[in-house]
């Protein structure tokens, strides 16, 4: 392998799953797994087969899906894990197995209750066990940062003597710096003999804003794998973000002379699709891939860049995928159009899917004077990631003002392919809105956030919101975009809903990171 080439492991369909409120079904793991293969890159870890059938089969299913990338699933360091890792992903081309343990004395005291020695056994029974079964296996130190640097050397010899053909050092609770990370790296670069017999790779998390720093620091003393995700998703603060490391690779060569497989080109169509599929709405001011990135409301910065983009632009908007919105589309505009405007926009959609899209554009069209393509985006996106749904919206009626008090809804919703209908009122319309849903399909939940926010500018803009509901600790968010805001919300809670039952068969067993 070139000794300048870097690897893209991305774990958004694992580790970004772990997100508090995050949740994908298994045809929706597929479609980010197709377009993650479409960018380039090199794995994808699809998920923790033990973890439910749920998610054993969406393992399994990319693994017949995707055909170049490698396709890994996650284990602990025990031999039920690893069978069922082994069975989910045998079907990919190419496969990997990635097996962890912890390895910092608080976690062996704590949370494994194991001694040293016990766990330095531990860690080359489960890579040994694991090689039997694929050739690529991946071993990581859980809460590497913070393990003594003996016992970690110790530990990365004993895994790549029993078999393991990549070591990744985790940065777990996110508590490392670029300057000590990277050190911890160049020392098992000099320190493990068998090192150059295995590729070394990073996972650092975001907990003190630091992830993508710490990767690239890391790749500066010899790492040559990074594990990220579409928009840092991941637990708590989230993990080094995929798309700012990619950027800043190409973007400072001068500094960073490294290079990756990934077409930069496809990352704003990843950004849009997690977004939506998780209903983690992306900040406005987040790097590379937020809606302020590339604009500029200083009068100066406006003008310097009207003479020359480079003066306050470092990367062009065309190279992440990013394309100017423009009128070409409206209430007169033809399926060939339509189609030829999906295409440029980076969907590849089937013959009833394109159908049901241009009805809603042709709806949406004589509703909104302009139809721009972040307004295509919002509804091709809104209406897609629900085929598979179990609730579905079918009308929705609203009563309210100052004449109309209490403000009332009449909803009719499809629960298993049965319509339902039901009046109901409420302390507002939202949440009259709501307490339907609530009256026809019954559950206790809790509603822990409602956003709202507009596609593009104008009074007609597309509304997008967002919901998070919470049930005995699991939470999940929940997206819908039209031009009432009502029927957004409508969706939005709908769709929270349909997660939440995806999430209620998921029982992911203790220890699910590295």
């Amino acid at each position: 392998m070139d000794q300048n080439r870097v690897i893209i492991f991305d774990t958004t369909l694992r580790d970004g799953e772990q997100s508090p409120g995050a949740s994908m079904n298994l045809e929706e793991k597929v479609r980010i797994a197709l377009v993650l293969e479409e960018m380039g890159v090199d794995v994808i870890e699809a998920g923790f087969p033990i973890a439910s059938n749920g998610d054993f089969e969406a393992v399994e299913a990319v693994a017949k899906a995707v055909k170049s990338s490698v396709i890994c699933g996650l284990a602990r360091a025990t031999r039920g894990d690893i069978d069922r890792c082994a069975e989910a992903v045998k079907q990919a081309p190419r496969h990997r197995i990635h097996t962890f343990l912890s390895t910092s004395p608080l976690h062996m005291k704590y949370k494994l209750q194991m001694e040293p020695e016990k766990v330095l056994e531990k860690v080359a029974e489960s890579v040994a066990y694991a090689r039997n079964l694929v050739e690529d296996v991946e071993w990581s130190a859980e809460d590497g940062s913070r393990t003594e640097h003996d016992f970690l050397c110790r530990c990365v010899e004993a895994a790549i003597k029993a078999g393991a053909t990549t070591i990744n050092i985790p940065d777990t609770v996110g508590y490392a710096v670029p300057e000590e990370y990277a050190a911890l790296i160049a020392m098992l670069i000099n320190r493990v003999p068998n090192m150059d017999k295995a590729i070394l790779s990073v996972h650092c998390h975001n907990d003190l804003g630091l992830a993508v720093a710490n990767s690239l620091a890391a790749v500066g003393r010899g790492a040559r794998q990074i594990e990220c995700t579409i928009n840092g998703l991941g637990e708590r603060a989230g993990n080094a973000a995929m798309e700012e490391i990619v950027m800043a690779i190409r973007t400072r060569p001068d500094l960073l002379p490294f290079k990756t497989g990934i077409k930069t080109e496809n990352i704003t169509r990843a950004s849009r699709l997690v977004s939506t599929i998780t209903g983690f709405v992306v900040q406005p001011n987040k790097a590379i891939v937020g809606k302020n990135a590339f604009a500029h409301e200083s009068g100066i910065h406006q003008d310097g860049v009207l003479k020359h983009a480079q003066t306050y632009e470092i990367m062009t908007p065309d190279s992440v995928g990013l394309h100017r919105s423009s009128l070409v589309m409206g209430k007169h505009s033809g399926r060939a159009a339509f189609k030829a405007k999906l295409k440029e926009l980076g969907y590849e959609l089937g013959d009833n899917a394109v159908e049901d899209a241009f009805t809603r554009f042709k709806d949406l069209a004589d509703r909104k004077k302009d139809v721009f393509d972040e307004d295509i985006v919002a509804l091709v996106d809104d209406a897609v990631v629900r085929g598979n749904d179990r609730l579905k919206l079918v009308s929705l009626e609203v009563l309210c003002g100052t004449k109309h008090q209490p403000p009332s809804a009449e909803l009719e919703l499809s629960v298993d392919g049965v319509v339902k209908s039901v009046r109901a009122t409420g302390d507002g319309p939202v949440d009259a809105t709501f307490n339907a849903i609530k009256a026809l399909f019954p559950h206790e939940v809790k509603l822990q956030l409602y956003q709202v926010s507009a596609v593009t500018q104008g009074t007609d803009a597309q509304a997008e919101v967002t919901v998070r509901l919470e049930e005995d600790g699991k939470s999940v968010n929940g997206q819908g975009a039209e031009t009432d805001t009502l029927v957004a919300s409508a969706r939005a809670y709908v769709n929270a809903l349909n997660k939440l039952l995806v999430k209620r068969q998921k029982t992911a067993p203790d220890a699910a990171g590295a």
